[in-house]
C-alpha cells in the first residue's frame, strides 16, 4: 500500500492506495506547530479508523507547499515506518517538462496536478485548483508545463469580508439564486460566488486566447477543476467540464509509479 500526503496551506489531505485503488482520503488542518509525534498519532488514528495496519504501508510520497512543516513529516515517517518518505520537488522525474522560467519556484502541487491531468486527459489542458489560492496551470499536448496564474482563494475573500468589516456576518457559501439579493448574507454569498465564477471564467478565456494566438494551439483545450470549492464554482462555469476532487492524490500515485519503474 502507498500513503500519499498533500500538505496545503490550510488543509492536509492524506490517502492510501491499494495498488491502483484509492481506499480512502482523510483531511486534517495544516498546523505548523504540530510535532512529529502528533503526526504519528494522526496517522495511527487514521489507520485505526480505516482498519489499516501500518505494516501494510510500503512507501510514502509527499507534496507540500509548506516547507516549515516538512521536518516534522519526515521525522514522523521515520518513527512510524522506519524509512524516509519520497518528497516531490523540482528535480523529481515527473514525466512532464517543466518550462517555467525558474522551475524550482513552481509549487509542487501545481506540477502534481499537471501530471495527473496530462496522464488522465492528455493536453492541451488548463487545470484550476481552488484552494487557499486559486491556481491556473497549463500543460501542452506534448507534456510541457508552461506556467499559469495565481489568484486569491475564495476563503481569503470570505474571511476578508468578515474580518475587515464591522457589520458583515460570517456565512456559509452555497449556490446563489440571484445577484440582486435582499438580505446581507445572501448579498455576500452572491458577490463571492458569482464574482469568483466571473474571475475564473475570465482567466480561462484569457489563457485559451493566449494558447491559440501565442502558442499555436489548435486542438481542443480540456479544462479540469479540483480543490475544495471546485464543485460550487464549476457547476456554473461556462468552461469547466471535468471535476476531479482527488487529482492531487492521483498525481502523487502516478509519479510514485514512474519513480519506481
Amino acid at each position: 500500500m502507498l500513503l500519499v500526503v498533500d500538505v496545503g496551506n490550510t488543509n492536509t489531505v492524506l490517502g492510501v492506495f491499494n495498488k491502483d485503488k484509492l481506499e480512502f482520503r482523510y483531511r486534517v488542518a495544516t498546523n505548523l506547530k504540530r510535532t512529529s509525534d502528533e503526526l504519528v498519532a494522526t496517522l495511527f488514528n487514521m489507520f485505526t479508523i480505516h482498519e489499516i495496519k501500518k505494516e501494510w504501508i510500503d512507501d510514502t510520497i509527499i507534496s507540500s507547499v509548506v516547507p516549515d512543516i516538512m521536518y516534522a513529516w519526515q521525522s514522523c515517517n521515520r518513527k512510524l515506518f522506519d524509512k524516509d518518505p519520497i518528497i516531490i520537488d523540482y528535480k523529481t522525474d515527473t514525466g512532464i517538462i517543466n518550462d517555467y522560467e525558474s522551475p524550482k519556484d513552481v509549487g509542487a502541487d501545481r506540477i502534481v496536478n499537471a501530471v495527473a491531468t496530462f496522464y488522465k486527459y492528455g493536453g492541451p489542458a488548463i487545470i484550476i485548483d481552488m484552494g487557499t489560492a486559486i491556481t491556473f496551470d497549463v500543460i501542452t499536448e506534448n507534456g510541457k508545463y508552461l506556467g499559469g496564474s495565481i489568484a486569491p482563494g475564495i476563503r481569503i475573500a470570505q474571511d476578508g469580508l468578515f474580518g475587515m468589516t464591522a457589520q458583515l456576518p460570517k456565512i456559509e457559501l452555497r449556490n446563489p439564486t440571484t445577484a440582486i439579493a435582499r438580505t446581507t448574507p445572501e448579498s455576500m454569498n452572491a458577490g463571492i460566488v458569482y464574482g469568483y465564477i466571473a474571475l475564473i471564467d475570465g482567466l480561462i478565456s484569457q489563457i485559451e486566447d493566449e494558447l491559440i494566438n501565442n502558442h499555436d494551439i489548435k486542438s481542443d483545450i480540456k479544462v479540469v477543476a479540483t480543490g475544495g470549492y471546485s464543485e460550487l464554482i464549476s457547476n456554473e462555469s461556462k468552461y469547466i467540464k471535468c471535476i476531479e476532487p482527488d487529482l492531487m492524490l492521483d498525481g502523487l500515485k502516478i509519479i510514485y509509479d514512474r519513480i519506481k519503474k
